[in-house]
Parts: structure tokens; C-alpha cells; sequence
């Protein structure tokens, strides 16, 4: 597995090895004690996958509140999308920016996403499925939101979806970046 870290600080691209033949290929695609050694020291206690039917669906930006707080770590399992994380740790040098990457099927990339992004994803593809681990399980009472588009963050969305999203209720509704309660606070300690 190959770790790459991105511009913002905590969030990395992982890129598990396949060794493939003519019958097709094999991948470790987690491996606790790798991942804690290179990239966080975290615990994930639930896995989760969703099915998103049609291109251009858009699913965020999303995170849950301390205690609740969820690392993510990101892969799809079929089609493609456009994954997103944005820091709103209060105090980072880099609050309100983001970081995307293509997840596919075919390229098997991963995106880790610590606790104090808002996490979100448009679909390239119909009938994309998207897996995740989590390091808090989900709490109603915690759940909370970011604008997917807000201009203030001006994350360059796929075509597909800033033509034709396909959002839900709760997504349309959230606030804008400049409107979010503070949610978390950067600390130097997280990053080194």
C-alpha cells in the first residue's frame, strides 16, 4: 500500500497494490497495523456502504459532532466519484479549503478523511457504490452539515453535478460555511 498525503493536513490518498493475471486480480485493501503506522492511529468501528443510482448524485458535506466525531476512510466498490473533504477546524491554516480525489472501481484509491472535515461525493457513474469505515458510529443528535456548493468554499464539483444534482432534502438545506457554528478547533498535537 502507498500513503499520499495531501494539501490539507491529516487527509491522505491510499493506493492499495493489485497483483493481478488472466483470472483477475487480488488487493489488500485495509490493513490495520499498516494504517495505524502510516497513516492514523485510529480504531474504526463500523463499516458503511450506500448505492447512489444515478450520475450526479451528490451526498454531503457531512460530520458529526465530539463525542461522535468520525474519521473516514473511502473507497468505491463500483462506478466512480468525486470524493471531497473540507477542514472547518477552527484556527487551521487551511480552514475552508478543500481537497477531491477520483475513487473508481478500476483504480481502487482510498481517501482518509480525519474528524474535523466535512466529508461529501458526486457520482460519475450510475449505480456507484460507495464503502466506508468510520471511527464513531452515526448519532442523530450530532449529525450535521455543510453546504455542498457554497461559493465561499468553491469546490470544482464534476460537470454532472452542478448541471443535474441529485440531492437530498437535508443536503439543499445546509448552511453555509460562514454560517457554521464553530464545530471543532485545530491542535498542533493532531498533526504531528
Amino acid at each position: 500500500m502507498q500513503a499520499e498525503r495531501l494539501l490539507l493536513d491529516g487527509v491522505f490518498k491510499i493506493t492499495p497494490q493489485k497483483f493481478g493475471d488472466n483470472r483477475g486480480y487480488f488487493s489488500e485493501v485495509f490493513k490495520a497495523g499498516w494504517f495505524r503506522e502510516n497513516v492514523a492511529d485510529v480504531d474504526f468501528v463500523q463499516d458503511n456502504q450506500s448505492l447512489s443510482a444515478e450520475a450526479g448524485t451528490v451526498r454531503g458535506l457531512h460530520f458529526q459532532l465530539d463525542p461522535f466525531a468520525q474519521g473516514k476512510l473511502v473507497r468505491c466498490i463500483a462506478g466512480s466519484l468525486f470524493d471531497v473533504a473540507v477542514d472547518i477546524r477552527l484556527g487551521s491554516p487551511t480552514y475552508g479549503q478543500w481537497v477531491g480525489a477520483t475513487l473508481s472501481a478500476d483504480n481502487g484509491e482510498q481517501l482518509w478523511i480525519p474528524a474535523g472535515f466535512a466529508h461529501g461525493f458526486a457520482t460519475l457513474e450510475p449505480d456507484t457504490v460507495i464503502h466506508y469505515k468510520v471511527t464513531a458510529p452515526y448519532s442523530a443528535a450530532h449529525d450535521r452539515g455543510l453546504l455542498w456548493n457554497d461559493p465561499d468554499i468553491g469546490i470544482a464539483w464534476p460537470e454532472a453535478a452542478l448541471k443535474n444534482a441529485v440531492l437530498s432534502d437535508k443536503d439543499r438545506k445546509q448552511p453555509r460555511l460562514a454560517d457554521l457554528p464553530p464545530s471543532f478547533h485545530f491542535s498542533r498535537e493532531e498533526t504531528a
